[in-house]
């Protein structure tokens, strides 16, 4: 099996992102930072805020849905707001999306906020709110099955270390694993977690007998040539020991984001 987490940028290198996902063959695809709008034409829009302005694909999830229609597409918002063609406002919703192969079966799931609660009217105030999804899947060639859970971990303006909101955020991540989790198989937990490597994030995963694959492989980039500020970690995948790790990498090229892909072999 592989598992490939991403986070997709709002779809801003889009060319180079649909022709990465269509060659990838993924078989659970865990994608953050996506949009929907259901209703408005595909291609470009602006999202703005602040006087900052950033081109976005409005209708990525369809996008990515119509690259792999050998996959079920699963999309959890964490808000709605607008994003603009011109004068004209686009009703749009942001949040995470799972594909998952149409040979594998998802047997379970479950979907939460791990930090505030879903904004129906705007983008909502910083930190935005975020959430988590967590899937268990059997794969019909052999019957065997694993729980994936990804996240996309609060932007706090002050930075990346720990606040209690982030602490708050990791125990809410456990707590939603454990729903669905049943013990005693494989665990994959993924995402942008907007934290740095020594963040008690990790110590709290670890309650659920995780370990990090970044930074136990000595890897101290998860950024691409897109992202210019200092602090190059974003991205993690934790295991437990029942995952039989066949491949591990954090993807340098091509690049389809400011995040570089991680992905995962299982074997």
């Amino acid at each position: 099996m592989r598992i490939i987490s991403l986070n997709a940028w709002g779809g801003r290198l889009h060319a180079a992102l649909i022709d990465y996902i269509r060659q990838a063959e993924a078989d659970v695809l865990c994608l953050q930072e996506v949009l929907r709008a259901p209703g408005a034409d595909w291609g470009w829009s602006i999202y703005r805020d602040a006087g900052l302005e950033l081109p976005q694909r409005a209708n990525l999830f369809a996008e990515i849905s119509a690259a792999l229609p050998g996959h079920d597409g699963f999309f959890c918002p964490t808000s709605r707001g607008e994003l603009f063609n011109g004068d004209s406002a686009i009703a749009a919703e942001f949040g995470l999306a799972t594909f998952v192969r149409k040979s594998h079966s998802v047997i379970a799931q479950g979907l939460d906020f791990v930090h505030g609660s879903f904004s129906a009217n705007g983008w909502g105030e910083h930190p935005r709110p975020r959430n988590a999804h967590c899937i268990r899947v059997v794969s019909r060639e052999n019957a065997s099955s694993l729980t994936i859970a990804h996240m996309h971990g609060l932007r706090d303006p002050a930075g990346k270390s720990d606040t209690a909101a982030r602490a708050k955020q990791a125990a809410a991540l456990v707590a939603l694993v454990e729903r669905v989790w049943p013990g005693g198989e494989g665990l994959v937990v993924c995402g942008d977690f907007n934290v740095l490597p020594d963040s008690e994030t990790f110590a709290i995963l670890a309650r659920l007998g995780l370990s990090e694959l970044v930074t136990g492989n000595g890897l101290v980039d998860t950024r691409t040539s897109y992202y210019l500020k200092q602090g190059r970690f974003a991205d993690y995948m934790l295991v437990t020991p029942e995952v039989k790790i066949a491949r591990f990498e954090v993807v340098e090229a091509p690049e389809v984001s400011d995040h570089r892909a991680l992905l995962l072999d299982i074997g």
